[in-house]
């Protein structure tokens, strides 16, 4: 398991490596920021530029860059929306609304999804398990900004329940702020709800029409010390792992979210940087992003030889 997470960690890493450089070149390629004169911050752009080695050639510039973000984790300063400002500084910033959203999210979700896949299982081809079923497929099929709408007419603008719109400051742990989460939280889930609800239901029937599961039964076990004790222990080989991958993943997925309920986090600062053409934050972005999403795929992975013995993935017979 060690060389297999070792080997998938440098194929991460060389993953990460060219994408980089092909967003990197395709970037540079693009008309240079154009510094306005008079502007007061014009002194420190032209430096930057200059410190960033535009006007060479495109490898160079490549390997500067590297450099500058391993020595001194320095990704530039913003031309457009923040002139003048590191961009790291101002990711620092615009990360909690974004952690918040996400993890409160995914911990509505887990238990939610896993109950409902649970319940669907257990009860196999009746009407509780088709109508989680369709509710699933339809959670799954409907894109997560139709869901932001709904919540915003309905619990927002008739009921009053929660504000449309993320309130602002910095107290992210206050009352009134959480309540304002809540519909972006509320939109966020109903697709991983499904999700959990639909791989739980998958594996823990197909486990319970399991040859050992009949053994267990006919040994004296009652159904359900066979389902908790057998079935949803082998169920959980797959749910977890899923779970491991969503707390990373979900981060990419707010982009949109966070634009609808005006929440000021990455996603707002993603979308700002490429209508505004500011490189830096851009590629700063792209990076933590890409970086998650492979992040994600390597964590599912190792995990699942870590939660069963039996599987050691790369080994030799």
């Amino acid at each position: 398991m060690i060389k297999y997470t070792l080997q998938r960690l440098g194929l991460m890493l060389l993953t990460l490596f060219v994408i980089t450089l092909v967003c990197f070149v395709l970037i540079r390629m693009l008309p240079q920021p154009v510094v306005q004169p008079g502007d007061p911050h014009q002194a420190i752009l032209e430096e930057r530029m200059e410190a960033m080695g535009y006007g060479k050639p495109y490898l160079e510039q490549f390997g500067m860059f590297l450099r500058d973000i391993f020595t001194k984790f320095d990704w530039g300063v913003s031309f457009k929306n923040y002139v003048g400002r590191p961009v790291t500084e101002i990711f620092v910033e615009k990360m909690p609304p974004t952690l918040l959203v996400n993890l409160y999210s995914i911990v509505l979700a887990i238990p939610i999804g896993i109950i409902l896949g649970i319940w669907a299982a257990l009860r196999k081809n009746s009407w509780i398990d088709h109508t989680i079923s369709t509710l699933t497929m339809v959670c799954i099929s409907v894109p997560s900004f139709v869901y932001a709408s709904l919540i915003q007419y309905f619990l927002c603008f008739k009921l009053d329940w929660f504000p449309i719109l993320m309130k602002a400051g910095t107290d992210y742990f206050s009352w009134p702020m959480f309540r304002s989460m809540i519909p972006a939280v509320l939109a966020l889930s109903f697709g991983t709800i499904a999700g959990f609800t639909r791989t739980t239901r998958a594996e823990l029937t197909e486990v319970l029409t399991s040859e050992f599961m009949l053994l267990a039964r006919t040994k004296g076990l009652t159904k359900t010390q066979a389902t908790v004790r057998h079935a949803l222990k082998n169920c959980m080989v797959v749910v977890l792992p899923s779970i491991f991958g969503s707390f990373i993943s979900i981060l990419s997925g707010s982009l949109i979210i966070e634009k609808i309920f005006s929440i000021p986090g990455l996603g707002d600062f993603y979308l700002n940087s490429i209508t505004a053409l500011d490189y830096n934050i851009f590629m700063l972005d792209t990076c933590f992003y890409t970086t998650i999403g492979l992040l994600a795929a390597v964590v599912v992975d190792v995990s699942y030889g870590f939660i069963d013995p039996r599987i050691r993935m790369g080994s030799k017979k």
